[in-house]
Order: structure tokens, then C-alpha cells, then sequence
């Protein structure tokens, strides 16, 4: 990771809420879900705020050799957002210490705040990191 990746960074990402992101889609398996609102589900929402992180963290990585994956969440969703809304996310890093790095994270869809929290990422040698994933799915297979 770049020295220059630091508290203070701000960033903005943007995504449509597709037709799959809904509560009856998302979890179409599940019986009573089929018959809740049709509105983004909190698990996807919390999907596109860690995305908006990443995309945030993309230009001080040595992508693919450094990447990240998310440790904690912490989100209040705060309204509805029906599909083909589009949410625009807007995120500060806060913290960083070592490999791990904090953010402050907001949404919006086309109407209002729909989301704010925080979220904390660690930097990984993908590499290592598959390999011991590797080893992991070894010993559960023995």
C-alpha cells in the first residue's frame, strides 16, 4: 500500500440497484422472503459499501498483488431503495494502522440517505493468503 494512502482520503462511488439486489430476489430460496418488500436487501447494501471501500483503496495498491478484504461492519440502514435506483456512496478513511484500514461510509440513493457506518478492511498478499486457505481446506477435507 502506498505511504500516501492515509486519514483524510475521501472517495465516491456509484452503482444501480439491479432487479437481484431485493429482498425476494436476493433470498428467492427462502419462503418468506418471497413475499417481503421489494427493496434492497441490508446484505447487499452492505456488499456495495465495502465495494465503494475498495474502489476507494484501488489507486494506492499494488493491485493484483495487494488486495483487501473486509474484517468488520458496522451499518445502519437507514431507508428504503427500491431497484433501478442509483446509490452513491461516499466514504473517508479515518485510520490506518498497518495493514488495517478504517472508514466512514454514507449513502444515498436518487432520494435520500439510506445508509451510514463504518467499515474496516485488511491489506493481504493474496498469494499467502490463498495458500493458507488452501491448507484450511485440507485439513476440514481429512
Amino acid at each position: 500500500m502506498s505511504p500516501t494512502f492515509q486519514p483524510g482520503i475521501c472517495f465516491e462511488w456509484q452503482y444501480t440497484v439491479p432487479e437481484r439486489a431485493t429482498v425476494p430476489q436476493l433470498y428467492h430460496d427462502t419462503a418468506f422472503c418471497r413475499d417481503m418488500p421489494d427493496v434492497l436487501a441490508t446484505g447487499y447494501m452492505v456488499g456495495m459499501m465495502e465495494l465503494a471501500c475498495v474502489h476507494g483503496m484501488m489507486p494506492y495498491m499494488d493491485w493484483p498483488n495487494e488486495q483487501s478484504l473486509g474484517t468488520m461492519v458496522n451499518f445502519q440502514h437507514l431507508a428504503p431503495t427500491p431497484p433501478g435506483m442509483t446509490l452513491r456512496v461516499k466514504g473517508e478513511v479515518v485510520e490506518v494502522d498497518g495493514r488495517r484500514v478504517r472508514f466512514k461510509v454514507e449513502a444515498w440513493d436518487d432520494v435520500e440517505r439510506i445508509c451510514e457506518g463504518i467499515h474496516e478492511r485488511v491489506v493481504i498478499d493474496p498469494a499467502r493468503f490463498n495458500a493458507k486457505l488452501a491448507g484450511k481446506i485440507e485439513k476440514a477435507a481429512a
